[in-house]
């Protein structure tokens, strides 16, 4: 049978004009493959914790798109959007499980998406799972990359599939007119925030104990870059002590206890992760100085796990920056603008979450606490 093919959702037919002419004048309209009318019958039932297994190829992919013809025939799947998300292990991390948790709650049928989901660290099982998205048809391939290589066949499959393919969280090394669009946090920008509120305290001085991640990873050269130039340029700012504890809490325990053997005089711990914020609080109450708001030495920290974020709102900590793991509304956005026809950024910056202990509240840790 010949597929008609469209990209418009039941709900985006009832769209009123009003709601078009709220967007930017200046943005262009994309024409989308359609969704072949008889494909009903080539779709199953699949498990959300599918494994590589659980995937079925119930089709070839399509080839008969037509960029220039705009769509026109009713959507299949029940008026659902189907959407193939490939991501990491959810386990991996407060911040991995936060994030499958949001993207859960938000591709649903209520929310019009019949949403399948792969995980993976590996990233050929990983483009074996996107592969068979792209084969069973899903209007929509969503994609958190393991690594950043190895993408492009990949995606030049989506592409002439007429499947629109989005990052999240994750860049990777393909020609971009390959994707849609990707969403991301700016690592720079949140250590950037970070900084931003240790500055706010209006210390005379700052003298201060850095622990350091993993040397050459992403977030530790951008955590240690922003501390580095606010100190070149402000002369009561001074690291007295830096250490590399590789996101450990008890390197980092050892570390701080060992500075205050050595009698280093500081008031600033700026940790690049939680466990070592932890790490350092347990050596300071060893050595029974207190820290916190109002305290002797001021904790900031980047996380946003739950038990880190209990310890802000008692005061324990002073500063908590989250890398947003809050994807899922980003990338709902911009489905809905893309099916309206609505040309998309190429690149989405998540909101940077930072919080003061001053003004931190229950409501947020229920909200943002990373389980």
């Amino acid at each position: 049978m010949k597929r008609l093919l469209t990209f418009i959702l039941t709900a985006a037919l009832v769209l009123s004009a009003a709601a078009c002419n709220s967007k930017e004048s200046g943005r262009k309209k994309h024409v989308f493959r359609d969704i072949a009318e008889d494909r009903a019958t080539a779709t199953t039932e699949t498990d959300p914790t599918m494994t590589e297994t659980d995937v079925t190829v119930t089709d070839t992919v399509p080839t008969d798109t037509d960029p220039t013809t705009p769509p026109t025939t009713p959507p299949y799947n029940n008026g659902l959007i189907k959407v193939g998300i490939v991501s990491l292990d959810p386990n991996e991390s407060a911040y991995r499980t936060a994030m499958d948790k949001d993207l859960k709650e938000t591709f649903t049928k209520e929310n019009g998406y019949d949403a399948i989901f792969a995980y993976s660290i590996r990233n050929d099982d990983q483009l074996s799972y996107a592969r068979n998205f792209i084969k069973d048809h899903c209007d929509f391939l969503l994609i958190c990359a393991a690594d950043s290589a190895g993408w492009d066949s990949v995606l030049q499959e989506a592409k002439a599939a007429g499947i629109a393919v989005i990052l999240y969280d994750r860049e990777i090394d393909a020609d971009p007119s390959l994707y849609y669009s990707i969403v991301m946090s700016d690592l720079k920008i949140c250590a950037n925030k970070a900084v931003e509120l240790l500055e706010s305290e209006g210390l005379p001085e700052y003298n201060i104990l850095h622990l350091q991640g993993i040397m050459g990873s992403m977030a530790q050269e951008a955590r240690t870059e922003a501390l580095e130039t606010k100190i070149s340029t402000n002369s009561d700012w001074c690291i007295v002590g830096q250490k590399c504890c590789e996101w450990d809490e008890q390197r980092a325990s050892d570390y701080v206890s060992a500075m205050i053997a050595a009698g280093e005089k500081f008031n600033v711990i700026y940790a690049e992760n939680d466990n070592m914020a932890k790490g350092a609080a347990e050596a300071l109450d060893n050595a029974g100085i207190s820290h916190g708001v109002g305290k002797d030495v001021l904790i900031v920290s980047f996380g946003g796990a739950y038990w880190a974020m209990e310890e802000l709102l008692a005061g324990n900590w002073n500063y908590e920056v989250l890398d947003n793991p809050f994807v899922a509304a980003y990338l709902d956005s911009l489905i809905k603008d893309m099916l309206s026809g609505y040309q998309t950024p190429n690149n989405v910056t998540m909101e940077v979450l930072g919080f003061d202990a001053k003004t931190f509240t229950f409501e947020d840790l229920e909200k943002y606490g990373m389980k």
